[in-house]
């Protein structure tokens, strides 16, 4: 029986790597071995960013809010403190959603900070 030596199997498979990796730029999508190399680091990336994103948003809502209550006349640290000790539970998310498009809501909510801080 002969050996088969260039099956389907081999094509189907540097293919699926070769359709994954259009679009990149010059051999890394075109020559098999360096679109194999890039695809492998594009999900090592890919894998990395998915936990970093969460990372970056958090800082942004941070500096939002900082933004908002340095305005108001308190800082950061002293409106968070403030939050907890008047027992308010709202995400930063929230918050710097509030800062941007409910500044009345927000002013509202600095102002009864600043009587549990007082």
């Amino acid at each position: 029986m002969p050996r088969a030596v260039d099956g389907t199997k081999r094509k189907d498979r540097r293919k699926k790597i070769l359709d994954q990796t259009k679009g990149y730029r010059g051999r890394r999508s075109t020559n098999f071995r360096t679109a194999k190399d890039a695809m492998h680091k594009a999900g090592e990336y890919a894998y990395r960013d998915r936990k970093r994103r969460k990372r970056d948003f958090r800082k942004l809502w941070i500096t939002r809010i900082s933004a908002a209550v340095q305005a108001e006349g308190l800082n950061y640290s002293q409106f968070m403190h403030g939050l907890k000790l008047s027992n308010i539970e709202i995400n930063r998310k929230a918050l710097s959603n509030m800062a941007i498009e409910d500044k009345a809501a927000f002013s509202q909510l600095v102002a009864q900070v600043k009587t549990v801080l007082n």
